[in-house]
């Protein structure tokens, strides 16, 4: 473990140059009697750091002085293609050989692709979860992703909420893993057929000794594409029936997306004395239904189906009840 930390602190200081014992310590997860330990060890070891006092000293190797100890570990070299994507590579639990390949391949590359990599890093970031939300919790993913690492047949437990919602156990062939606008997806065969599970909703995961098989010749973008194509396509499956008011068929584009006011407004139909009619929005779940419905307020009434009607109702009078007179 000292000797990994050891090699990173050597690393730190080679990218980057001088830095302090706190950033040190900081980049490392340990203290900065730590580092000085471990600075005191290299130094005995024939590594020629030194130290420049004053408010803006730190620490420095010697003018030219590079080291090989470049080489990445297997863990590590399979995490380089989260690298751009430290929170769900935290997520994965593959935080720790994220930063640790980085740093190595960083250590590793000539100066100008070096330098390069860092504008890059300083100027371009990706962040995946939509405004105003935050990625839900998946206790589970990281148990899910090492059975499809490992090529192994799981068993879960799994909240639906379509056709009927309930508890489900599901025995299943993991092919891959999908994070969407900051949530996690399954795609796993069942029944001889790739199929998608949302990673919140498995409420226990265990990884079973059999080998999972892959169907010939799948690759999961091309599925990944071909099922959001077909998804935000789709009219009569997985749709909820609501009425509108004027202002909220106004409002559909702002808070329930694009998608959903493209289908709003090819179904509508009718239109009462105060102007409402009714529509389709799609619902890929009775919750994620049901949240954007609230959004829209006394503008939007959802008639079908019973599910969605009913969890509305249940949120709506507790939500009555938390306010004076409710």
């Amino acid at each position: 473990m000292r000797a990994g930390r050891m090699v990173s602190l050597l690393l730190l200081l080679q990218n980057r140059g001088k830095l302090s014992a706190a950033r040190l310590a900081a980049e490392l997860g340990v203290t900065a009697r730590t580092v000085y330990r471990d600075i005191e060890a290299l130094s005995a070891a024939g590594v020629p750091i030194y130290a420049e006092t004053g408010p803006f000293g730190g620490y420095r190797l010697l003018e030219g002085y590079r080291t090989r100890l470049t080489g990445l570990t297997a863990d590590e070299a399979e995490s380089l293609f989260l690298t751009g994507l430290p929170e769900p590579a935290a997520e994965l639990g593959l935080g720790a050989q994220v930063a640790a390949a980085e740093l190595k391949l960083t250590a590793a590359l000539p100066t100008p692709y070096r330098d390069a990599s860092t504008r890059i890093r300083q100027r371009f970031h990706l962040d995946a979860p939509g405004w105003y939300s935050e990625a839900e919790p998946v206790p589970l993913l990281t148990a899910v992703a090492e059975a499809l690492w490992r090529d192994r047949v799981i068993e879960i437990r799994y909240r639906r909420w379509s056709p009927e919602p309930g508890v489900v156990t599901r025995r299943l062939h993991p092919l891959g893993l999908v994070l969407k606008a900051g949530v996690w997806y399954l795609v796993a065969v069942r029944r001889n057929q790739p199929r998608i599970y949302k990673v919140s909703s498995i409420q226990r995961s265990r990884t079973l000794p059999e080998k999972a098989e892959r169907p010939e010749g799948f690759e999961l973008s091309a599925f990944w594409r071909a099922h959001v194509e077909g998804y935000e396509e789709a009219e009569e499956t997985e749709t909820a029936l609501i009425r509108l008011s004027p202002q909220g068929i106004a409002a559909l584009p702002d808070l329930l997306g694009p998608r959903a006011a493209r289908l709003a407004r090819r179904t509508l139909t009718g239109e009462d004395a105060e102007g409402w009619r009714r529509a389709r929005i799609p619902m890929e779940s009775v919750p994620h239904a049901a949240a954007g419905l609230l959004k829209l307020g006394v503008d939007a009434q959802a008639l079908e189906p019973a599910a969605l009607v009913a969890h509305l109702t249940a949120t709506v009078r507790a939500m009555a009840g938390l306010y004076p007179g409710g």
